[in-house]
């Protein structure tokens, strides 16, 4: 058995939160009406990332790490484009999760529950 480290179970599990709390949220946006108006399915589409991400990392699987920094630095890059106080916690946000999502001993859950899947 692979036990998982905290961190990857914190930051995981927060993935999942926002991911939820933030899909219902802007499920409102989303009208049958004009489904496309305020492209309320991509930024469904995102939220439902988030959540995918939260839970595959709980599972361990190093893909889903991988896509939560991506996911990650696209907020960080969208921010750039808002106030400079979005840019700056996004990009703290960034630099924790990477920290805590590639220490060795986080890589090493990853690596190992990857191998586990395989045989």
């Amino acid at each position: 058995m692979n036990k998982r480290p905290l961190s990857v179970t914190i930051i995981s599990w927060l993935f999942i939160g926002v991911g939820v709390i933030s899909f219902a949220y802007h499920f409102n946006e989303f009208r049958t009406r004009d489904p496309f108006q305020y492209d309320a399915v991509w930024v469904l589409l995102l939220r439902l990332m988030a959540i995918v991400c939260g839970a595959f990392m709980l599972r361990g699987s190093n893909w889903a790490r991988w896509l939560t920094m991506v996911w990650m630095a696209y907020h960080v890059i969208l921010s750039g484009f808002h106030s400079q106080q979005e840019l700056v916690i996004h990009s703290l946000l960034f630099a924790v999760f990477a920290y805590f999502l590639f220490r060795a001993e986080a890589t090493l859950y990853f690596r190992r529950a990857g191998e586990s899947a395989a045989t």
